[in-house]
This record gives C-alpha cells, structure tokens and sequence, in this order.
C-alpha cells in the first residue's frame, strides 16, 4: 500500500466514508510533513519516514491515549533524535496522553511530563524528570535517572561522616542521628557533575584514571578510588580541554549538599 492508504486502512476497516478518510490521513500528513510522501510505498521510505507513518496511522484514528511501546529501538542514532523530538512536539500539538514505554532513561527525561521508574514489575517511583534526578527514592532509581550513572558506593559510618577515597565525607548530622543509628555503612551516592577537581594538595577523594572518554563539551574520567580497602570503579566529570592524564592521581572534593545516601540493606531514601 502507499503511505496514504497505509495510513487510511483503519478507517476503511471501519467503513469510514472515503472523503473523510481523505480528509483525516491529509490533516495527520499536514502535522507529521509526510504530505509530499503520500503515493510512496515502503520500500521507498527512510526508517524515520516510516515510524512517522505509523504515527500517523494511530493518528488518523483520534484515539484518547497513545501507547508507545519503544518506538525509537530500530532507528539509528541521528534519526532517534530526531525523531524524538516530533514525537514530543506531535504530543504537545495534539494534547493526547500519551504512555511510551522506553528503557532509555534519556528519553524518558527529555519526553515526559512524568516518569515512572519500574524494577522487576515493581513500580519504585513516579514523579517529574527533575524531581526523579534530584530526590530519588531508593539506591535502584537513583542508579538509573542519569546519564553517566551515579557512583553509589557503600562505605563505612564514622563520627564524621562517611570514609571514602582516603579521606572522610561529611555526612549530614540529622541523617545519622535520626536514621543510621545502628549502622555502621552507608550508601553513598555522587552524581559524576558533582565532583570538582581540586589540587593534589587539597583534602579530598583521591581517584587513579584509567581512561578519559571526551565528548566536546565536556570529559569524564573513570578511575578507580579506594573503598573500605577495595578499589571501585567511579567515574568524574572534569574540564575537557584540561582532562587529566590516564594513570594520573588527582583529587576531588564532593560537596555535602550534592550527596544521595541510602540505606545498606534496603536501598531506601535517608534524608
């Protein structure tokens, strides 16, 4: 079939008169910019063409919910993109629910309004992007809201906070008093940004890179940083134009109030 009765066959199956049917596959071509590939076949399709196409088939039938069972999976990367954004710019236009499934964190981020963060068929939390990446719930959705991924480390309580990386970690007071009496280890989570690099002179978390992945604008380096006596993957966002060198020591301070502390054994919130 070509585009356009691809995108009519629902609407014909139903025995919808022909003008309206012609009517409505023009509107949703109109909206999708697939007006000049209505007498295409197919074969003659971009992949991105194509999942406009089937948009548009859903589309034409003005259903009160869409759902969206990743979509974008067989799509190269560019046309992901792209194709992301008409699909939030085609949800904003029309105003229908729309529920999209993905286990691509980062377009459930820049997609919804609000995300609901599943485990093993257990729902964890639901709550807008900012809000998931900001105070998440337990260790597992604060593990996968964010692109690189927290370091959650668990490390050892001491009167003054945690001990990580050869130096202590200030942990906020009320969060032990009122939480971790009986423990003696805590979760600690750091998002890569909220490590800064500061001199090897400076009281920090001292990391040996092992390898630097530059992405322009910015750099992270993966290196391995001492925990209760075990060295540990981590991974630090640092200066792109100034990154340090692999199998360089380097030192970073983690600001207080940028941790996310969980619980050792249940994973739960502490705040």
């Amino acid at each position: 079939m070509t585009v356009a009765e691809n995108m009519g066959f629902a609407l014909k199956l139903k025995k919808v008169q022909k003008s309206e049917i012609q009517r409505r596959v023009a509107d949703a071509a109109k909206m999708l910019d697939l007006t000049p590939l209505l007498e295409r076949k197919p074969r003659a399709l971009s992949g991105g063409q194509r999942q406009r196409v089937a948009m548009g088939r859903a589309i034409v039938r003005s259903p009160q919910v869409f759902c969206m069972d990743e979509p974008l999976s067989n799509l190269d990367a560019k046309l992901r993109v792209e194709t992301r954004a008409n699909i939030a710019a085609l949800q904003r236009r029309l105003g229908t629910t729309t529920i999209y499934v993905t286990h691509d964190q980062v377009e459930a981020m820049t997609m919804g309004h609000r995300v609901a963060v599943l485990a093993g068929g257990v729902l964890q939390q639901v709550d807008t992007p900012r809000a998931l990446y900001d105070g998440p719930n337990n260790a597992f959705v604060a593990g996968f809201i964010g692109s690189p991924a927290m370091n959650l480390k668990t490390a050892k309580l001491t009167s003054e906070g945690a001990s990580l990386g050869g130096c202590t970690v200030p942990v906020p007071r009320d969060v032990i008093s009122n939480a971790t009496e009986n423990l003696t280890e805590i979760i600690l989570g750091i998002r890569p940004e909220s490590m800064q690099l500061v001199g090897s002179d400076q009281p920090g978390v001292k990391m040996v890179v092992d390898v630097v992945e530059e992405l322009g604008a910015d750099a992270y380096a993966y290196g391995m940083v001492d925990v209760n006596g075990t060295p540990e993957r981590f991974i630090a966002r640092v200066d792109a134009r100034r990154p340090p060198a692999p199998g360089q020591e380097v030192v970073f301070e983690v600001h207080p109030n940028e941790l996310h502390l969980f619980h050792p054994t249940t994973g739960e919130r502490l705040s």
